[in-house]
């Protein structure tokens, strides 16, 4: 392990913001953690650096985690357990198990970031979640350098959720996550969002998992910008989730407002629907905005700074909130 100082983190952070840490170090192994997390001070675990906005330089320690592998540690006739590094690439893995015609997550095929830190958002798109296919995952304790399993329930995920951004917060580095893939008879969830319709226009009638994988690629590849050509994070909200009587509500002056049905009676109305309405798509602020194809992203157009982009944020939450008395709430860690 090489520890770095006043190291940049703008290679480190999809949103392309020039900031700096105090100390840095990449980290591939349990041993090399453990030596990191000695540094006498403060301890920022970074993975992909994909749902982050740093506002500031960090005045501490960051710790890449670039932990690796990818393993079927049991099989069964139907369904496979892989065991993967949370320094992998969150679409690298994908990859991987779709040419392996490995079924369950080709869904969340092109989502940045790493596998490490999936469960802590408990990532989804197109109707599948990571707590889906999620069993158990490998955590190390950063203040004692101890080891600890953390199974489905003890996670207690939600919509973009987990007790990792709760009680949990900033104690835990995850090492390895375990998935329950299936291996035949597939259960394609095609329902969702345009992947029908794409599928239809790629000829598919009796689609694979990887058939699955690349509508949703296509489909992501043309909403949302790539961050190596326009910082961003992807979506920057959720999607509220709402009683019934807020729907009927807004639906007095809107009456083709959009909603998905929740089990519990519930809606979901879709953030960048509300975001548009506001007139925020594709307009402009300084050296950020909000993308011109998806309302739900925002973007770094070259220079801006973290504060910029938060300051972005809250206007376009108050704006939603002013006009439709639904409050959003950023996906986006703010740091």
């Amino acid at each position: 392990m090489k520890l770095l100082e006043h190291h940049a983190l703008l290679p480190y952070n999809t949103f392309g913001l020039d900031v700096q840490a105090s100390r840095f170090a990449e980290v591939t192994s349990l041993d090399e953690l453990r030596q990191a997390i000695r540094q006498p001070a403060p301890l920022l675990v970074l993975g992909g650096g994909s749902n982050i906005v740093f506002t500031r330089d960090v005045e501490g320690m960051v710790i890449k985690n670039t932990i690796r592998g990818m393993e079927v540690v049991q099989e069964s006739e139907d369904k496979v357990f892989v065991k993967v590094g949370a320094g992998e690439r969150w679409h690298d893995f994908v990859l991987w198990a779709v040419e392996q015609d490995f079924g369950g997550i080709e869904n969340l095929s092109l989502i940045p970031g790493t596998v490490g830190a999936a469960p802590i958002q408990n990532i989804g798109a197109y109707g599948v979640e990571l707590k889906d296919v999620f069993v158990s995952l490998e955590a190390m304790d950063i203040t004692a350098g101890t080891m600890r399993v953390f199974e489905y329930a003890e996670c207690r995920f939600g919509y973009r959720d987990s007790i990792f951004k709760h009680e949990e917060k900033g104690r835990w580095c995850i090492t390895s996550v375990t998935f329950s893939l299936t291996r035949n008879e597939h259960h394609l969830n095609t329902s969702y969002g345009d992947i029908q319709r794409t599928l239809a226009q790629m000829n598919v009638v009796q689609p694979t998992v990887a058939d699955v994988s690349q509508a949703v690629i296509a489909i992501r590849s043309s909403k949302l910008p790539d961050p190596a050509v326009i910082g961003n994070c992807g979506s920057f909200f959720k999607n509220p989730e709402t009683d019934r009587s807020v729907l009927d509500h807004l639906r007095l002056h809107h009456p083709q407002a959009p909603h998905y049905d929740l089990p519990d009676g519930r809606v979901k109305i879709p953030a960048g629907w509300l975001i548009e309405q506001c007139g925020w798509k594709g307009k402009r602020v300084g050296h950020t905005g909000c993308y011109e194809k998806q309302a739900l992203v925002l973007v770094n157009y070259g220079g801006a700074t973290g504060e910029e982009v938060r300051n972005l944020a809250y206007a376009i939450i108050n704006s939603v909130e002013k006009t439709f008395a639904i409050r959003l709430e950023p996906e986006v860690n703010i740091l």
